[in-house]
């Protein structure tokens, strides 16, 4: 199948203003008549929300955490980007696009990312309205920084706690439409299933995280904002309750899942050191403004950082990409570090690492200032290591962390399934085959605070309000499905804990579908993964019962996903024969060592559908067609 974007026709920068004429909108009395679902409240699930209750619709919130406030985009460290051209450097709305159509390796809708370009700058007015606190210059303006794949600065940010202000500021949002009656809050929630009804998205089957109940929820829409995927490779920066389930379920019930190899890896991470990890720990991109990267030259050299002289440290980043330096994007820098440990010169007692010094930088602006825009990162570092960054270098390696892949969607953020919508890290949509540092934030709010509130009512708008049932027999199959899989896994009694499938699961991801991929490893992977899932369903060990709490049934229905989405993930790997952004197949690189991409054949959105676990699933695809950039190599030099 050939898939339409539905996508405007006309300008690129009329195209968004184009399509808000087109929609249908409901009127203030009407919208009381309209029920939402809005799974995940991260920041694009409680923008959403918020947005959806103040407009007056009735919302259906839930979430797998006992708070809003607890959703992973606490986690985002560096910023947020936005077109604003405050430091008047050159920046436009343009120049965002452009920069973030080629940081994705020209693999992401022309349409889309104009529009995140174009509503970044209202983002910024929503957030500082909300008493966000960015950081401000001495004359008291929004202040910016440089982030990886620009030569601007357009980075907004609150010191290294940019996504957990931002989630404050939603959460404040979501908090005062629970508090008026709006939206109605379903907390240590979990969602098991999409309830399709007549070909349309009318509900989820949910279970009670603390007394284990099964029910279902109908609505006239649902709108999943559920996140990535990233620990699909166990160790990633992703909080250890990050999952695929809503995303995956809602594949397996018929919406198209895109892109799904397209993960990113980040190069700023404190190294893995040893087995006992259960995930890992993202330093901010934001540290590439003054840290400068680099590795002894000499691959004997087993000196303490302070100790290797100037000229025999290598500086690669610096030597390799002049034109952007440290703060090239995620990927390049990624598979840099990656060659480097490759060639024996990594450091550390693992040999997989290289350092982050901020030397020159403490040395040029003072220790203090330093202080005053990383400081708890810093912090963070020396709790995790015990080593004072301020007075050596800290070491750092890449690691899965974002991923770009997601449940296929249109313009308007639907997805195939008429009624579902996806928004933030769960959809494909904005970024292509790589994201560029700071847009995970902007996404997230574009989608749920200026996008869906349009798009949803125009299907509403169409469709009418329904009198949905949770009683009806489609929502009666899908309770039973969601129970007999939670007995299926309690009756097992194996040997083994989930978390020793996950991990395992996780190596097998890793090693052969993480930075570097190749059709053998890809081949290898589609062997291990179903021997691994079919020993799953043998031999793992669920402990307790499904009325009560229980963590680790939660886990093991999340790791099953995570055993069949990562054979869809290497399926996409191995079909798309090309190298482009994250996704780098060593068949296919420059003689420089840089990724190749293969535009005549592969320039399109990968969508696939769900044909059963067992049978490949079909390929459906959607063509990127550019017409205000052009495809060139992608050079950071």
């Amino acid at each position: 199948m050939i898939l339409d974007g539905k996508c405007p026709a006309g300008a690129l920068s009329d195209k968004w203003d184009d399509r808000l004429r087109e929609l249908k909108l409901i009127s203030p009395a009407n919208k009381r008549r309209y029920k939402i679902i809005v799974v995940g409240t991260g920041l694009a699930g409680a923008s959403a929300a918020a947005t959806l209750g103040e407009l007056g619709y009735n919302v259906e919130a839930f979430c797998c955490r006992d708070s809003p406030r607890r959703g992973h985009s606490i986690a985002a460290q560096g910023g947020i980007n936005a077109a604003k051209n405050y430091p008047n450097d050159g920046d436009s709305i343009f120049r965002l696009f452009h920069d973030t159509i080629k940081g994705g390796d020209f693999r992401a809708r022309e349409a889309n990312v104009y529009r995140l370009a174009m509503l970044s700058n209202n983002i910024i007015d929503q957030c500082v309205a909300q008493g966000v606190p960015f950081a401000r210059d001495y004359a008291g303006y929004l202040e910016n920084r440089s982030f990886g794949g620009a030569q601007v600065s357009r980075t907004f940010f609150a010191r290294g706690q940019t996504g957990q202000q931002l989630l404050l500021g939603a959460y404040g949002a979501l908090s005062r439409q629970i508090r008026a009656g709006s939206v109605r809050l379903h907390p240590r929630t979990e969602m098991l299933d999409l309830v399709i009804v007549d070909g349309e998205a009318k509900g989820i089957t949910v279970r009670d995280m603390v007394t284990g109940k099964i029910e279902g929820h109908a609505a006239d829409a649902v709108c999943l904002c559920t996140g990535g995927y990233a620990n699909v490779f166990y160790l990633s920066t992703n909080a250890m309750g990050s999952n695929v389930t809503a995303a995956y379920r809602a594949y397996k019930k018929g919406a198209f899942f895109a892109n799904p190899c397209f993960t990113q890896i980040h190069p700023t991470c404190i190294p893995v050191s040893g087995e006992h990890q259960s995930k890992l720990t993202l330093m901010s991109e934001s540290l590439r403004n003054d840290g400068r990267v680099w590795a002894p030259a000499n691959k004997t050299d087993r000196r303490g950082p302070n100790d290797v002289p100037e000229p025999e440290r290598d500086y690669f980043l610096e030597r390799k990409y002049p034109g952007f330096g440290n703060l090239a994007p995620r990927d390049i820098a990624s598979r840099a570090a990656k060659e480097v440990c490759d060639e024996g010169r990594g450091v550390g007692g693992s040999g997989y690492g290289v350092y982050l010094d901020f030397t020159e930088a403490v040395r040029r602006l003072g220790e203090e200032k330093i202080r005053e825009r990383y400081g708890n990162l810093f912090d963070m570092y020396e709790k995790i290591t015990g080593e004072n960054a301020y007075k050596q270098p800290m070491r750092i390696y890449p690691a899965p962390h974002y991923t770009m892949g997601g449940l296929w969607v249109d313009y308007n953020l639907q997805s195939n399934v008429p009624g579902l919508f996806v928004l933030g890290e769960a959809n494909f949509s904005d970024h292509g085959a790589n994201r560029l540092g700071a847009s995970a934030l902007m996404q997230g709010l574009a989608d749920g605070y200026f996008i869906i509130p349009y798009t949803i009512a125009d299907y509403l708008a169409r469709t009418g309000p329904g009198k949905m049932d949770a009683g009806r027999p489609e929502f009666n199959k899908s309770r039973d499905d969601a129970g007999a899989l939670i007995r299926r896994l309690l009756s097992i009694n194996g040997k083994k804990t989930v978390n020793e499938f996950h991990r395992e699961l996780g190596s097998i991801m890793w090693e052969n579908a993480g930075m570097a991929r190749s059709s053998e490893g890809l081949e290898r992977a589609l062997t291990l993964i179903p021997a691994l899932r079919e020993e799953f369903y043998k031999n793992v060990k669920v402990p307790g019962s499904g009325e009560d709490m229980n963590q680790e049934l939660e886990k093991a229905g999340r790791v099953a996903d995570f055993l069949e989405f990562g054979e869809l993930l290497v399926r996409d790997a191995l079909h798309r024969n090309e190298s482009c952004g994250g996704h780098f197949r060593v068949e296919h690189q420059m003689p420089d060592g840089e990724a190749r991409r293969d535009d005549d054949n592969f320039c399109y959105v990968a969508a696939w559908g769900f044909r059963g676990i067992d049978r490949e699933p079909e390929l459906h695809k959607e063509p990127l067609v550019f017409e205000n950039v052009q495809m060139t190599v992608r050079s950071y030099k």
